[in-house]
């Protein structure tokens, strides 16, 4: 890697090459090395990939949160901007690129990873050829959604086991977006499917529009939106109360794998915005009854399942060729993931599998504690 020549295309903050390049990491993508940033560092995003021809793919900008949908709206927006509302999905965020020596393009995880099974979808599900020949610079920024993905199930009408939605188009190197028009007009050329638009709006018309817009949400448990400048540029999400009650519910299905700051922060997005939406005391102790139940409910259903000798974690239904599944399953292990496959088979001309990432430090400690292990609080 030219560390001088890559340092001044990433446009860091930091001060020389080797104040950035301290924090990347030496990983092999298809024999060839690969430098990857697991974290956010001196103004370069977590997942950035630089390969070994010193193609740069850049990583995705995190987008902040706002707790207070009328007040955080209304001074992240400058009067006078459009405001422009997505849906945002419950999936896996992954850029799709054509670089390195592969013949076709590469899914990269937001972390940095090549996953061959989502690569191997992105490729099946959308026509990535003629969109690449005529933007080879370019990266598509997508989420993969559905219940037969090895990273989310959540469950999408018209959706039976997987599907692809592209919600970005963004320059490979500098990271710099299309506009949400431009965008929206590329991919109904390439006929790439994208997540719902719900409009376009003045800022102070969004709290309202998007209050109704998240009580539908709400309705049919999907996540949330992402509001965001018509250029791109700047964007900020808010979600849905089932959203939070469901990865509450994740977490203390795995409580000893996930952060207390995990827990914290879905609490405090709750909080708020029972502040802001709740205009009863009923609703306020419906939703407070909700919330508990989505908290203790998976906690004491891991605890029995433990204290019975089952296997405790993440439960994925995947499908494909034989090839394309082995692969995915070596890429989780080399994560130092715990894999256990509960079912392998075939169905409708593919082959199912079924597996567990087993969640170990939930296991040990729960078991630790029913065998009359001491908590230090």
């Amino acid at each position: 890697m030219d560390e001088r020549a890559c340092f001044e295309r990433l446009d860091s903050t930091a001060s020389d090459p080797a104040g950035l390049f301290e924090h990347f990491e030496q990983r092999t993508v298809g024999g060839e090395t690969v430098y990857v940033l697991p974290d956010s560092r001196h103004g370069v995003e977590r997942g950035t990939v630089i390969l070994g021809d010193d193609a740069i793919v850049r990583g995705y900008p995190s987008i902040p949160r706002v707790l207070a949908l009328d007040a955080g709206v209304t001074s992240f927006f400058e009067t006078g901007e459009t405001v422009v509302a997505e849906e945002k999905l419950d999936g896996f965020n992954v850029r799709v690129a054509a670089v390195g020596g592969s013949d076709e393009p590469l899914a990269f995880t937001r972390g940095g990873y090549v996953c061959p099974y989502t690569t191997a979808k992105a490729r099946e599900l959308l026509d990535l050829g003629p969109f690449f020949e005529n933007h080879p610079k370019k990266m598509l920024c997508a989420e993969l959604i559905g219940p037969e993905t090895p990273y989310s199930t959540h469950d999408y009408d018209g959706v039976d086991s997987y599907a692809i939605r592209v919600f970005d188009v963004r320059d490979r190197e500098s990271g710099d977006p299309f506009s949400v028009s431009e965008r929206r007009d590329l991919c109904e050329r390439y006929d790439f499917p994208q997540p719902r638009l719900f409009g376009r709006y003045e800022p102070t018309e969004v709290p309202e529009q998007i209050h109704a817009v998240i009580d539908d949400l709400d309705d049919a448990e999907r996540e949330g939106v992402v509001m965001k400048t018509a250029d791109s540029e700047s964007m900020v999400k808010y979600t849905t109360e089932s959203q939070h009650h469901d990865e509450l519910a994740y977490a203390f299905s795995l409580p000893f794998d996930l952060g207390r700051d995990f827990v914290f922060s879905r609490i405090t997005r709750e909080a708020f915005q029972a502040a802001e939406f709740d205009e009863s005391e009923e609703r306020l102790r419906d939703r407070a009854h909700d919330l508990g139940e989505s908290i203790l409910l998976p906690a004491v259903e891991t605890i029995r399942d433990v204290d019975a000798g089952e296997t405790v974690g993440e439960r994925h239904r995947v499908r494909g060729d034989a090839d394309e599944l082995d692969a995915l399953l070596e890429h989780l292990r080399d994560q130092s993931l715990t894999v256990e496959v509960e079912a392998d088979y075939r169905e409708n001309g593919h082959r199912v599998v079924e597996f567990c990432k087993v969640a170990e430090s939930t296991i040990d400690r729960v078991q630790y504690y029913l065998d009359g292990g001491t908590y230090d609080e």
